[in-house]
């Protein structure tokens, strides 16, 4: 499986000018329906966690409205 990203270009990202990391801080890919692992589960378990509860309800969003 292989991935492309548009701001990546030579190995370096466009965006946050830094070398491309996959999943690092500012990384467009972070935000998207893939994980990227740190190496230890229970991180990464709590960082799902973390994602969910910073998911936004919009059906709530619209009744407040």
């Amino acid at each position: 499986m292989g991935w492309t990203c548009q701001h990546d270009y030579q190995g370096t990202c466009k965006l946050v000018k830094k070398p491309c990391v996959p999943g690092m801080k500012g990384c467009t890919l972070k935000s998207s329906k893939y994980i990227f692992t740190t190496g230890n589960y229970e991180d990464d378990k709590k960082a799902a966690k973390d994602k969910q509860e910073q998911a936004i309800d919009f059906a709530a969003l619209a009744r407040s409205n």
